[in-house]
């Protein structure tokens, strides 16, 4: 079905940035960037997806059955998005809270063109219906002049939830876990902007910058944009092995050496952040069983840290074997949401998260990625990340944290801000 070319790139930062600024001319676009973060399952170092020639675009009622159709029948590259709110999909549950982005629930396309990038090797696959464009493409890519930005105005970000009206929902989730309905639960809160006019390729290539994470995202369909610094990878595929990467954990980074290891070393050493990480390690191993072979769910990594431009993170990577016969969505089924963003257990976590939240999800906590035509995947998950619906021109982020029976909602309160630093940089 595609036809393939090699091209070795000589300058890899300039083609990278060339790359993506050529891609703004298509309706769909899937940029993802590892930033050459040191990942020990990394196939690729860039990924640009562009031009739908089919796709798939629905709600939640039978996401996952239309999504398994499609993978199915045409066993090529599919890029797309999966939302948080496709848990409606899998169990009894409602997202009945505010929703100003507008997003469809489920989104993925197969591209005309696609661009694979490791090291300073280029592989271009195009479906054979536009083949012959690679060479006139690739001399555009090339001779692009990249240009500088202006932001348009400033954006006045407001929050959805106020200090004082967090603590309390915390204080009220702190409840929900003393008389046992939950061990643990995420809570986010929305930062938004209403009649914002911005440039997204401008403010992603900001946030990357500041960020530099190994789960960068610019996705756009149509007037719908994600521009995200995600550190963190839901679920991947390579052959039969399946691989999570949940994060729970987050300390400061200090321009001082000396502070900026100890925050590593406290980090390590904290008993709250590793009970969060090892509760959703836990409920990871459990999902993960619905499709493992017998007694291959193993932890590989347990509660290690990892540094990131804006944060120090704790994750764990557990792994399983699937047979064969096993469909690549419904692996992705049986897992979603992430624990990292729900809670455990997992069902009664989402009722109180909708119960306390006042924002649908939506995209945010959700994940993107793509399937190889040998239903192989690789997907992130939706976090440190601005959404924007260039339509009604609503912007969005939202942030959040991990509640236990060790929670001093203050704290949770100042992680999330900790968190929302990179993107209200880029937008100030």
């Amino acid at each position: 079905m595609r036809t393939i070319f090699q091209e070795q790139i000589h300058d890899v930062k300039a083609f990278k940035s060339k790359l993506l600024q050529w891609s703004q001319q298509f309706r769909e676009v899937v940029f993802l960037d590892s930033n050459n973060y040191h990942q020990k399952y990394s196939n690729f170092d860039l990924v640009l997806a562009v031009d739908a020639f089919t796709s798939v675009k629905t709600d939640f009622h039978n996401a996952f059955q239309d999504l398994h159709e499609y993978q199915s029948r045409t066993k090529d590259w599919l890029f797309g998005y999966l939302s948080y709110d496709l848990k409606n999909d899998i169990e009894k549950l409602g997202s009945n809270n505010f929703d100003g982005l507008n997003f469809p629930e489920l989104f993925f396309f197969q591209p005309k063109k696609l661009f694979l990038l490791k090291g300073n090797i280029l592989e271009v696959h195009y479906l054979k219906m536009c083949d012959e464009e690679f060479v006139n493409d690739f001399s555009n890519i090339i001779s692009i002049e990249l240009c500088d930005f202006a932001t348009l105005r400033e954006i006045n970000i407001l929050q959805r939830i106020s200090r004082e009206n967090y603590l309390e929902k915390v204080s009220k989730m702190l409840e929900y876990i003393q008389r046992g309905d939950i061990y643990e639960a995420n809570f986010c809160m929305e930062f938004f902007a209403e009649n914002a006019i911005i440039n997204p390729l401008e403010i992603y290539q900001k946030l990357n910058t500041i960020s530099q994470p190994p789960f960068a995202v610019y996705f756009k369909n149509n007037h719908h944009y994600l521009l995200s610094a995600s550190p963190e990878r839901y679920l991947k595929k390579v052959e039969n092995k399946v691989i999570s990467q949940p994060i729970k954990g987050t300390s400061k980074r200090f321009e001082n050496k000396e502070l900026d290891n100890q925050s590593k070393v406290d980090l390590q050493n904290n008993p709250k952040e590793r009970s969060e990480n090892i509760m959703i390690v836990d409920l990871v191993r459990n999902d993960l069983s619905h499709t493992a072979t017998k007694g291959s769910v193993e932890v590989e990594e347990l509660c290690e840290i990892y540094t990131f431009k804006q944060v120090h993170q704790m994750i764990s990577t557990i792994v399983s074997n699937v047979e064969s016969n096993i469909s690549p969505v419904e692996i992705i089924r049986t897992t979603f949401p992430m624990g990292s963003m729900t809670g455990a257990p997992k069902i009664s976590a989402m009722k109180i998260i909708e119960e306390l939240e006042e924002t649908k999800r939506g995209l945010y906590s959700g994940s993107v990625g793509y399937f190889t035509p040998s239903g192989d995947f690789d997907f992130n998950v939706v976090i440190r990340s601005i959404l924007y619906n260039a339509e009604n021109q609503y912007l969005s982020f939202s942030v959040g944290s991990a509640i236990t029976s060790k929670s001093i909602p203050e704290n949770e309160y100042d992680e999330c801000l900790l968190k929302a630093k990179a993107m209200f940089e880029v937008l100030r």
